[in-house]
């Protein structure tokens, strides 16, 4: 099994910026593909974006491109979620998770996913 922890959300102000971090533990060798997604406060899955795991390519969602980088320390196990500029709606609970990526696109894998960590971008 894998487990997935993430970290590093709290309270921002606008234009603020904010590091997020999961560390993967299990059978990591299975676990591919990670990233993020993001529930927002009326559970919308906003998505966010996905790292490969064999040549370290990054896919955003439209809406974060810019702004959200994503990346990964693999001796670590761990994955990483930039965020600056932070907007209000960026508000939500943010979810590390095991990925499959098809034609650019991130699926997270079902149940492949952590507790969350909440943000908050409010002055």
């Amino acid at each position: 099994q894998l487990q997935f922890v993430e970290s590093g959300g709290g309270l921002v102000q606008p234009g603020g910026s904010l590091r997020l971090s999961c560390v993967v533990s299990g059978f990591t060798s299975d676990v591919g593909d990670l990233g993020w997604f993001r529930l927002d406060p009326g559970l919308d899955n906003e998505g966010a974006g996905c790292i490969s795991s064999s040549d370290g390519v990054t896919y955003y969602t439209d809406s974060v491109k810019g702004r959200f980088t994503i990346s990964r320390d693999v001796a670590n196990n761990t994955v990483y979620l930039q965020i600056d500029r932070l907007k209000p709606e960026d508000t939500g609970f943010y979810y590390c998770a095991a990925f499959h990526i098809a034609d650019g696109t991130c699926f997270p894998r079902a149940g492949y996913w952590g507790r969350g960590t909440r943000v908050t971008v409010s002055s």
